[in-house]
């Protein structure tokens, strides 16, 4: 469809979003779709995002589909995001609303072609990783480390019986 591919190229959705604590930027959905309107006016375009609750091993997740069309050909894009319901100062509404806003950003890179990865005209050169600090684990300990994933199954709980373990030398998640 010779007017998608103009609108992909014309198409400028910068990194506008900040985000404190990972301190890097990005762009939203919300972003996204701002950057298109004038795009889709200007080539006679339609957008329609729509989602889809789906299961799958007993996995809940959002599937977003964007669809173009100029009237006579259409072209769609699909992205997929997992519900957490028990994702900590969330509410229900608000994980399913994440994962949405989420899978449909993702639609909208697949079908405009966007890099989420850094740009390098907006971006600050990366600062050289950190060696990670990893320790061996003892193999005797790691049918307690099991156990302790099994029991806990929270991530801030394991980290906590770790931390507090002065049995064994158990590294820090």
């Amino acid at each position: 469809m010779e007017k998608l591919i103009k609108i992909q190229n014309e198409l400028k959705a910068p990194k506008n979003q900040f985000n404190g604590f990972g301190k890097y930027k990005y762009r939203s959905c919300e972003d996204i779709l701002e950057a298109l309107k004038p795009l889709l006016l200007k080539h006679g375009c339609t957008l329609v995002i729509d989602d889809t609750v789906k299961e799958a091993g007993g996995m809940v997740y959002i599937e977003a589909r964007a669809v173009i069309s100029d009237g006579e050909k259409q072209m769609e894009s699909y992205a997929q995001a997992g519900i957490n319901p028990d994702k900590k100062g969330m509410d229900i509404a608000q994980s399913f609303g994440s994962s949405s806003s989420y899978a449909r950003k993702y639609a909208l890179n697949g079908l405009f072609l966007i890099d989420d990865s850094k740009d390098a005209d907006t971006e600050k050169p990366a600062e050289p990783a950190k060696k990670a600090n990893i320790q061996a684990i003892d193999p005797k300990d790691l049918s307690r480390i099991a156990k302790a994933v099994a029991d806990v199954g929270d991530l801030d709980e394991l980290q906590n019986v770790f931390k507090s373990d002065k049995q064994a030398n158990l590294p820090q998640i």
